[in-house]
């Protein structure tokens, strides 16, 4: 993926880590990963995902045409549920090639190639690129670090996530 403006997607990780720390709860750092996600990761489109049992639902985008935003699925047939279950990030440089993506829901979409940023055991954050390719490894580590500073707020008492790469 392109790297643009590396700078300001660092600039931009600070001010949503800053407003994270002082997040009221989760509908508040759901607003600001929604914000500010897109910009950090270069990314077509990004997701906030809420585990809720047995299913994950999708709370929040910011994408160039309509994702997922107040779907649910099953927490083991998604990646933001395999994410979250599996503790660390999951990086998918072609969605048609990952045995693990639900191509039914996908392919009506842009998606060519995401990262799903767990975000402790209950929730995740997802970034989508129009384009298959290699997930830049600079977007994965603003994300994860962005995704572990929102941790706070969705699941204080989660391990830490595991660096992305």
């Amino acid at each position: 993926m392109p790297r643009h403006d590396i700078q300001g997607r660092h600039e931009r990780l600070a001010q949503a880590i800053g407003l994270l720390d002082s997040a009221s709860g989760r509908d508040d750092a759901t607003t600001i990963l929604r914000d500010h996600a897109r910009a950090i990761a270069d990314a077509d489109g990004i997701t906030v995902v809420l585990r809720e049992g047995e299913q994950v639902f999708y709370a929040a985008e910011d994408a160039i045409s309509p994702l997922w935003t107040g779907q649910r699925f099953a927490v083991e047939r998604c990646i933001s549920g395999l994410a979250i279950m599996a503790g660390e990030p999951i990086l998918i440089p072609d969605i048609r090639n990952d045995p693990r993506v639900p191509l039914n829901a996908y392919l009506a979409t842009f998606v060519a190639s995401m990262a799903m940023f767990p975000i402790g055991r209950t929730a995740a954050l997802g970034a989508y690129w129009r384009l298959p390719g290699a997930v830049d490894l600079e977007a994965a580590g603003l994300m994860t670090r962005l995704a572990a500073a929102a941790v706070q707020v969705f699941d204080p008492s989660a391990p830490p996530v595991r660096q992305a790469g």
